[in-house]
């Protein structure tokens, strides 16, 4: 099937028309481990991936083929104007984005999916530095700056479903993570999990909902768990591919759902398993899940992908995926089960304790310090200036180059750094690792008595004529008031909700608010981070709700 929507005018109407003809999305809440609407219906997410893949380098380094560059889907209302259609199509309630660029207007998209009644799943990372690297996780300035500005971006749209910060991020043993949250008040926050051992895969997703302060509160828990399964290939069934995990988290606390699903390795997708995870066998556990994907995507498995679009990107083409997924979407009716009355406050039990598979420090790092950060980059004597403006690719590399040149000079980079197994981390672990890369050079530097050489760093570093006399060290100090200081979490100050009308939210349990909100960009009010692991590491911003 082929069609053509180039006009922008088209979009434009289609937006005034729905935006005047429909009311505002109605909200959807999170009670006990279910979500629903605003008339108590209880609500599935219907949904598809819809993101065009980046550029992709291939190489050993990147074994999940994932993208170094992206673009931003809800910043296109031509693209937007052109796929609505066939979205509704596809009968979809939920589409999934992977990275946004929040310094792009998102009005025309988001407005136009709202009034379709189309709600947004959005990933907070971006590739590269706007992510954590699972091989040198950290939780720093760069990436809590990112994620503040992209909520802040995207508070103001009553259909924001969900924000999710991490995709994958952990994929073997030896891993933990742990997050805490200030909540946007119309959004959930959620985590997508890879598939991985049961061994480490259920104690994840119980860390992730768990209480770290010990009074049955939601505060340090997500509120959604994405799974990407790929389990069900071909012509399957429920027992051979999602008894497993359904009986896994039968007993789970907070809302669970297929972040992705869509298995390509046994040809044709005939994507009947949306009638088991709709239906009986699953939505007791399972609140609906997210088809990979709309736009073309290569992946190590395969190509996935349901549309083609045209080099003009003015026309789609359709796909026998697209129109079996249409078929079995078509045939999914939602069950409203159980009642919103009936069901029972979510409950957040202790984390678990740490295991030979899965490492996990209850301790949390600092929240990041921007201004601390920025302070101590002016002082130092070697600055990191990038020879490439494409420094992202190496900075890991200098760090590494850097780190061992202080280590064979009797020097350490355990300040930079930071350990999610011990709970200890370095007073400088949340800055942008392109400070602690200049802290690092500056300590090379200063060791070897300030020879300009010794600042190179193959061209990637610059003496700072302005820095004080003192060492890194003495600039840190004096940059970072109280290095010893134990971040605690507490509660977070509140104001009155100016929040959107829509989106999502918490109610029903221990620990939750309803009624104000903290503006995003007031970092005082921001509880941080996520602790660190041996392998992967990442955190969530909120604001409360």
């Amino acid at each position: 099937m082929t069609k053509s929507f180039g006009a922008p005018a088209l979009f434009t109407l289609l937006t005034a028309f729905l935006a005047t003809s429909v009311q505002a999305i109605p909200r959807i809440t999170r009670t006990g481990r279910y979500l629903y609407d605003e008339s108590g219906t209880r609500f599935y997410i219907k949904g598809i991936a819809y993101q065009e893949q980046g550029a992709v380098v291939a190489s050993d380094d990147n074994p999940f083929g994932e993208p170094s560059t992206f673009i931003d889907p809800l910043a296109l209302p031509d693209a937007c104007s052109r796929d609505l259609p066939f979205l509704q199509e596809l009968g979809v309630n939920t589409i999934r984005v992977y990275s946004v660029n929040s310094s792009l207007n998102h009005d025309a998209c988001m407005s136009a999916f709202s009034a379709a009644g189309i709600y947004t799943i959005i990933d907070l990372a971006l590739p590269l530095n706007g992510s954590i690297d699972r091989l040198s996780p950290s939780w720093s300035t760069n990436i809590l700056e990112q994620y503040i500005h992209t909520i802040d971006t995207f508070s103001k749209y009553d259909n924001v479903l969900a924000y999710n910060i991490g995709n994958e991020v952990v994929v073997q043993e030896t891993t933990q993570v742990r997050l805490t949250k200030s909540k946007d008040s119309s959004a959930l926050v959620g985590y997508a999990a890879i598939n991985g051992a049961s061994n480490w895969r259920e104690p994840l997703a119980n860390y992730l909902s768990c209480d770290l302060t010990g009074s049955n509160s939601d505060a340090t828990a997500i509120d959604i768990y994405g799974l990407n399964d790929y389990s069900w290939c071909g012509d399957s069934n429920f027992q051979s591919s999602y008894a497993g995990i359904t009986n896994a988290f039968a007993n789970y606390n907070v809302v669970a759902y297929l972040s992705e699903f869509g298995c390509i390795s046994s040809p044709p997708r005939l994507w009947t398993e949306s009638g088991a995870l709709f239906g009986s066998d699953m939505n007791t556990v399972w609140s609906g899940g997210i088809a990979f994907s709309y736009f073309p995507a290569q992946s190590a498995a395969g190509q996935f992908g349901m549309v083609t679009v045209s080099s003009d990107s003015r026309t789609v083409t359709t796909s026998d995926d697209f129109d079996r997924l249409r078929t079995q979407y078509g045939l999914v009716t939602f069950i409203n089960s159980p009642s919103q009355s009936s069901v029972a406050a979510a409950t957040y039990p202790t984390c678990p304790a740490s295991t030979s598979t899965f490492l996990a420090s209850s301790t949390l790092p600092p929240t990041p310090n921007e201004a601390a950060c920025n302070c101590l980059e002016s002082s130092l004597s070697c600055r990191f200036t990038p020879a490439t403006s494409n420094y992202t690719t190496v900075v890991g590399e200098l760090l590494n180059v850097g780190c061992s040149l202080l280590g064979q000079s009797g020097g350490s980079c355990t300040e930079i750094g930071g350990d999610g197994q011990t709970g200890v981390y370095g007073r400088l672990s949340g800055c942008d690792p392109t400070i602690k890369l200049s802290y690092v050079m500056s300590q090379f530097y200063e060791a070897n008595d300030r020879n300009a050489q010794s600042c190179s760093f193959a061209g990637n570093g610059t003496v700072n004529p302005l820095a004080p006399s003192g060492s890194a060290s003495s600039a840190a100090s004096s940059c970072i008031a109280n290095p010893s200081a134990v971040f605690t979490p507490s509660a977070v100050p509140t104001t009155a909700n100016s929040g959107a009308s829509g989106g999502a939210t918490t109610t029903g349990g221990p620990g939750t608010n309803t009624g104000a909100a903290v503006s995003l960009i007031d970092t005082n009010a921001l509880l941080g981070t996520g602790l660190m692991a041996i392998a992967s590491v990442f955190g969530a911003i909120w604001t409360l709700a």
